[in-house]
């Protein structure tokens, strides 16, 4: 992508959309060269549908009906009317099909609350504390059809506390998302990063471990 032309980027959420308003005030600000074309939630209630639509963004919500075949056959068609350059996943509760995946192969990304392949699925902070890790964090990756298993770009770590709760080291961990999410599709929007043979490139460079991020001088007293 040129940063002459902004990406055009659709955005799915299930819930608050934080990192999609992380997403589109990036865009706002100009620090990365996208716009966002579409925010699209799967849940009428979602909190995130009056936060795109404060910014002035064009929101959709499909309702799945227990049949997934159908919805995303609604989903491809609500995206492919606004012809995105990239999708991102910001908080999407679904699971979605190879087929899915395969027709946006290479401009599909995720933020996933873990410092992957660790904890790939649901309940990554409390199996974190459960485990008694002394660093947690979360992944900006490349969606494969396999979950949670894409190519990682970037990953932010974060600094266990003994005294955290799952409330406060999720909360940590989010505020990281919010910085690692933006800078990636940045990147993607440049030029700079790009899918090919079934790894993520950097500046013509395959990346064969992730870029990391480290946060837990910053939360250090």
């Amino acid at each position: 992508m040129s940063t002459a032309t902004p990406l055009k980027l659709a955005i799915l959420i299930s819930g608050r959309g934080s990192n999609m308003e992380a997403l589109a005030g990036a865009c706002a600000r100009g620090v990365l060269a996208a716009r966002v074309v579409v925010v699209i939630a799967d849940r009428p209630g979602a909190g995130g549908l009056d936060a795109a639509r404060a910014r002035g963004l064009e929101t959709a919500t499909l309702v799945y009906r227990g049949e997934r075949g159908a919805f995303e056959r609604e989903l491809g068609a609500a995206l492919e009317r606004h012809h995105p350059d990239a999708v991102a996943l910001a908080g999407f509760m679904r699971v979605l099909s190879a087929e899915f995946v395969a027709r946006y192969l290479g401009r599909l990304f995720n933020i996933h609350p873990s410092l992957l392949p660790k904890y790939r699925g649901l309940d990554t902070h409390r199996r974190v504390l459960a485990a008694g890790d002394a660093v947690h964090g979360a992944s900006v990756h490349f969606v494969t059809p396999e979950l949670d298993a894409g190519p990682v770009v970037l990953q932010s770590q974060v600094a266990v506390d003994p005294a955290d709760t799952e409330a406060s080291l999720a909360a940590r961990v989010l505020a990281t998302e919010h910085v690692i999410y933006p800078r990636v599709l940045g990147w993607f929007a440049d030029g700079r990063l790009a899918w090919r043979d079934g790894a993520a490139w950097l500046d013509g460079r395959r990346l064969t471990a992730p870029l990391v991020e480290d946060f837990r001088a910053a939360a250090a007293p």
